[in-house]
């Protein structure tokens, strides 16, 4: 194909938007999106769910729109392409059917969307045991409902997957929520501005109301999370709150303690990223249209900092009108006009942001595991073993890597970079973001051969 003018990365809520907007004034777009279809984890097949689990709630069926929209323009859309390198140019290299392809466009948007926070406790890597997001998936892409599942950690995600449970009459057995007083206590101060997000208040508070009358157990103030297996298979779940212990038996466990940025593209194409106090996570550094340092590349979306659904939709038509500005298909009046709604709407959508941080912020157990709590999960390294390298003299991730082979599995560090980066704070150490390595995710040897002898071929004179 030829080259295009924009490609982006992500086909949810932003990439979506984005392209549909860009499409529609005239600008050719080619959107890769790993998963078979498009919507994004929050609107993950939506098309396919509309007669089948209403219990999936309006604000998903919401997504139906975007969907519709993307599929009715003139995007090129690329399902199952799997991005392993961004490269300056820009250009995007990507994987679909066990073929590599090279691709360069005058622009491109990164819309990678979120991922779950690792939830790192004893025997979080167990068999019946695994993250509330994982489950949600299950529910949306097979219609698979986890039974008498108990929900751990912490987050507004929390709410609605045990709402939807309700509604799906496979209520949880129980709720076991990190989130103390004194969280609710900071959160406070945050609450003036949390009111120009009423719907999202209303919302939560509609959620915790359904939650109450179906008489789930409940637990606030808990700690010290720990699962083990019994001798029948089933999971015995154990905790404090305060100084009285709890346990629980039960076949799954659903861990969750919030979503941060999806970094590694945004790292791996070199684009500058700082701490984030409030979300405990690295994020992005980018402007109000979504630029970064890295000329013709822009993030949007929850990749750019969590907001959630509505305000990754205004994130992806702001990037999207600075590109069409840049590629010469608006002035800048026109930029500046069209924008300015979604700009407003996204002010609103992240308005409650700082009271849900300071509410829902995961416990320094989590965000610095000890002891002999695996960390990371592909090399079956324990906190210990990384507290032992740091006693050893590592002192950022890229030694700890080194001495310890962390983050070098197939996640690529996605689930344990946070974990160390809080074992590394917790001794002092200032948190840095390391630039993520390519390929981003696996490849193969033989695509990278076949790829070499394509690009060798092209550049030979006819």
């Amino acid at each position: 194909m030829n080259d295009p003018d924009l490609i982006i990365i992500g086909a949810g809520p932003a990439g979506m938007a984005a392209a549909v907007e860009a499409s529609y004034r005239g600008a050719k777009v080619l959107l890769l999106e790993e998963q078979p279809a498009a919507g994004g984890q929050i609107y993950r097949n939506v098309s396919d769910n509309v007669t089948r689990s209403r219990y999936l709630g309006e604000e998903y069926f919401a997504g139906l729109g975007l969907v519709d929209a993307l599929s009715e323009s003139d995007v090129i859309c690329e399902f199952g392409a799997t991005v392993w390198r961004i490269e300056d140019g820009p250009r995007v290299v990507w994987s679909r059917d066990g073929v590599s392809r090279i691709c360069s466009a005058r622009h491109v948007l990164i819309a990678g969307g979120a991922q779950e926070r690792p939830t790192p406790f004893p025997g979080w890597e167990l068999t019946g045991v695994m993250s509330a997001g994982a489950a949600q998936i299950l529910m949306k892409n097979a219609g698979l409902l986890p039974k008498d599942a108990i929900l751990a950690g912490s987050g507004p995600l929390m709410y609605l997957i045990a709402t939807q449970l309700i509604d799906a009459g496979a209520p949880p057995k129980a709720i076991v929520e990190t989130q103390s007083m004194m969280n609710m206590l900071r959160s406070l101060r945050h609450l003036p501005r949390a009111m120009f997000a009423p719907h999202n208040l209303f919302k939560g508070l509609l959620l915790l109301r359904k939650i109450r009358k179906s008489g789930i157990v409940r637990f606030t103030g808990a700690s010290s999370f720990r699962a083990g297996t019994k001798a029948d298979g089933t999971i015995r779940f154990s905790f404090k709150v305060r100084d009285t212990a709890h346990q629980l038996d039960t076949s799954l466990v659903l861990a969750h303690q919030g979503v941060v940025p999806s970094t590694h593209m945004g790292r791996a194409a070199g684009v500058v990223h700082e701490w984030s106090a409030g979300q405990q996570t690295f994020e992005p550094i980018v402007d109000k249209w979504g630029r970064t340092n890295k000329s013709g590349i822009h993030i949007a979306g929850d990749g750019a900092g969590i907001g959630g659904a509505q305000a990754a939709v205004s994130s992806g038509r702001i990037a999207v009108w600075d590109i069409l500005f840049q590629l010469g298909f608006v002035s800048i009046d026109q930029r500046n006009q069209s924008a300015a709604p979604d700009q407003a709407g996204l002010r609103r959508s992240l308005a409650i942001r700082p009271f849900l941080d300071a509410m829902y912020k995961p416990p320094d157990e989590i965000l610095a595991p000890d002891g002999e709590t695996v960390v990371c999960r592909c090399e079956e390294l324990t906190a210990s073993t990384i507290r032992k390298s740091i006693g050893e003299g590592a002192s950022g991730p890229r030694q700890i890597k080194t001495s310890t082979r962390s983050g070098m599995g197939p996640c690529q560090g996605r689930l344990c970079d946070l974990p160390i980066q809080g074992i590394l704070s917790s001794y002092g150490t200032a948190r840095f973001s390391s630039q993520a390595r390519t390929p981003i995710k696996p490849v193969k040897l033989g695509e990278l051969a076949d790829l070499a002898e394509h690009l060798e071929a092209e550049s030979k004179p006819i």
